[in-house]
């Protein structure tokens, strides 16, 4: 599916796979290799990027919006913050890290606004692995009256596809 597009203004971007932040200038000619899961990898300047969704509408797609109501309240909602987690999917695989099983936990502190999360790979040496972390802080970061967001990348248990829910097996071939 690869398309030539401009970029229409300053987009923000994630190397691939080092997960590093880095901004496409307004006017650039990027090359768009793929979309899973609403979001697009993309080839500027020799650099494998990764841009998300949410900041489509910079390169001529639609944007997915994560709009989220603040109750007024002062807290995160932590149905927000799996939402937000839902609405990431995996890089090769396009099911969302919470259907694969790959979030172990979630925790919010209130006091100091921080959510952390705890969540591993379909395998530990993914080459993908800081870019999904880089994911998951970006669309956290979404939810209102998040002010930080820790993500713990562990391995223990090992992610199986058992942790897949029935419907990513489903999806991806897996049930017989």
């Amino acid at each position: 599916m690869q398309k030539m597009v401009v970029t229409n203004r300053a987009c923000p971007a994630r190397r691939v796979p080092s997960g590093e932040p880095t901004s496409i200038p307004e006017g650039q000619f990027i090359t768009i290799n793929q979309s899973l899961g609403g979001n697009y990898t993309v080839t500027w300047q020799g650099n494998m990027l990764r841009i998300d969704g949410t900041d489509a509408e910079a390169i001529g797609q639609e944007p997915e919006v994560l709009d989220f109501e603040d109750h007024g309240t002062g807290d995160i909602d932590k149905d927000q913050v799996w939402q937000a987690l839902d609405s990431i999917y995996d890089p090769e695989i396009p099911i969302s890290l919470v259907s694969l099983g790959l979030v172990y936990k979630v925790s919010v502190d209130q006091a100091t606004k921080v959510a952390s999360i705890d969540m591993t790979l379909t395998a530990p040496g993914c080459g993908m692995g800081p870019v999904l972390v880089g994911d998951v802080k970006y669309r956290v970061a979404k939810v209102p009256n998040v002010a930080s967001v820790v993500v713990d990348l562990v391995f223990d248990p090992p992610w199986s596809r058992e942790m897949m829910s029935e419907e990513a097996q489903l999806e991806a071939g897996l049930f017989f």
